[in-house]
């Protein structure tokens, strides 16, 4: 069981999710980033689910372990999907959507093929190996596929303050995390980056809850400004 300072994390990233969700209903924008409200949406439950079945089983056990990783691959997916979403409103005024959510499908199911065929000799743990799997292949596109988004950002001069603050958080966020990826398949001491996991988790609804608060859908900025680009 983790200790208090892991617990109050915890939930301190769950009151954040909470409190961007209630942000965008009520700035009325609940709708217009559905993807993104539907992510906190999802995560919200699973949170709590995962509180329950480590305090009644224990971080061993089958049910912990089963619930962590199915649940780590949706919303590994549904933050995947929301990451489409603002694709979507960077490129929506080129007409291009249905090819993005084509090319998104494609890749979706390319990295699932990919993970599957990775674990395909683990029979006896296929299940949870391939959800792990998956979640940590599908976090690398996530990343990659964010610093394109950026790079767009840039190349277009996209001004909307919000929609630029919420790609560039989702790259910090991306790229923490795979980091985080990595430190579990090296590091032999595993609590360290629990807590480290767990501040990260915290780090995307908030940023996500500041922009949403204190902009507005007409805000606009200069992406120049933060980060200087060679003409």
């Amino acid at each position: 069981m983790p200790g208090p300072v892991a617990i109050f994390i915890w939930f301190l990233g769950i009151m954040l999710e909470v409190c961007f969700v209630v942000c965008s209903v009520y700035r009325r924008a609940f709708f217009r980033y559905l993807f993104l409200n539907l992510y906190f949406l999802i995560s919200i439950p699973t949170s709590l689910g995962r509180y329950y079945f480590l305090k009644n089983y224990g971080q061993g056990s089958v049910h912990y372990t089963y619930f962590y990783f199915y649940t780590d691959a949706l919303l590994t997916l549904a933050l995947y999907v929301a990451l489409i979403s603002l694709f979507s409103y960077v490129f929506g005024e080129l007409g291009v959507g249905k090819y993005i959510r084509l090319c998104a499908v494609i890749l979706l199911g390319g990295t699932a093929l990919f993970s599957y065929a990775v674990v395909a000799q683990s029979a006896d743990r296929l299940s949870t190996q391939f959800a792990y799997e998956l979640s940590q292949n599908l976090y690398f596109v996530g990343l990659v596929l964010t610093y394109i988004l950026w790079a767009a950002v840039l190349k277009l001069r996209e001004t909307r303050t919000r929609l630029v603050q919420f790609v560039l958080a989702l790259g910090l966020y991306f790229s923490a995390y795979a980091a985080c990826y990595a430190l579990m398949n090296l590091a032999s001491r595993y609590s360290l980056i629990e807590y480290f996991s767990q501040a990260i988790a915290c780090f995307l609804p908030l940023s996500w809850l500041i922009t949403m608060a204190r902009y507005t859908e007409q805000s606009r900025l200069e992406p120049a400004q933060l980060v200087a680009v060679p003409r």
